[in-house]
């Protein structure tokens, strides 16, 4: 079964990040509490809570034949052949640290088989960075744009003349399966950038903010939302598969092809 995003489904994950986003903000403004999920740096709060629910709310309204997949565990099984992905606050820990580098992100992906990479087909995504006011948005038949203006096509440079985002727990380096990988592709960089939270890097890349992205281990809601809007851009991503750990590649088209080659060649 063929599905796809209609320009209703644009406009709707546009609104849905930005209301999330700004319910988040508001119950910050208020007063948190957070709670470790699996480190002291990955965490949950109640505002990440409310803000799924509220977009799930709202899908299950006016979607009621897809399904939906959030991170803090909202689970619908659709009809559709069509599910969103929520990430409602992603880059908790600068959330609740009160940084301003978060965002509210949602994806549309097509359920089924997944290309060759081990990726579903991903239709739409948008990603809200309230207290920036930046709104990204982007997916098949819709061209990248940042709070509603086109976004330029992705310049192709080498990576060594290009900042990457990019991601590595501290636990991670006494891993030398992941940080041998990790420091091949980073040293071939012209610089490093590590801000916390995977959507906001892939809305900046798709920008031009950052030049390309990589991370290890990234599930679907901190993936697909900026992968959607970075191809939509003319950009390109890729998935490589290093001693068992699945690195999400992003970028203009040369820099992800050395990235790839750094990570697989370490």
């Amino acid at each position: 079964m063929s599905v796809c995003a209609t320009k209703d489904d644009f406009a709707l994950a546009a609104e849905l990040v930005r209301d999330a986003g700004a319910l988040a903000l508001r119950m910050r403004v208020q007063g948190l509490t957070a709670t470790a999920k699996t480190t002291v740096s990955d965490v949950v709060t109640g505002a990440d809570h409310a803000a799924e629910k509220l977009v799930v709310d709202r899908l299950r309204a006016l979607r009621p034949e897809d399904g939906i997949i959030g991170e803090e565990g909202a689970s619908v099984t659709g009809t559709s052949g069509r599910s969103w992905v929520i990430d409602p606050v992603d880059g908790t820990y600068n959330f609740f640290s009160g940084s301003t580098y978060w965002c509210s992100a949602i994806a549309l992906k097509a359920d089924g088989p997944h290309d060759s990479a081990g990726d579903p087909e991903v239709l739409l995504g948008a990603i809200y960075q309230p207290q920036e006011d930046r709104l990204w948005v982007g997916g098949e038949g819709h061209p990248a744009t940042l709070n509603g203006a086109e976004i330029p096509p992705l310049q192709d440079a080498p990576l060594e003349r290009l900042s990457a985002g990019t991601y590595l727990h501290p636990t991670w380096l006494r891993r030398p399966d992941v940080a041998g990988p990790w420091t091949a592709a980073a040293s071939r960089t012209a610089t490093i950038r590590m801000l916390g939270s995977g959507s906001c890097d892939l809305g900046s890349v798709a920008s031009g903010r950052l030049g390309a992205w990589f991370q290890h281990s990234c599930p679907e809601w901190d993936w697909l939302p900026g992968k959607a809007i970075i191809r939509a851009a003319g950009g390109s991503t890729d998935v490589a598969v290093v001693n068992g750990f699945r690195w999400h590649i992003a970028g203009g088209a040369a820099a992800v092809r050395e990235i790839h080659k750094a990570l697989t060649s370490a």
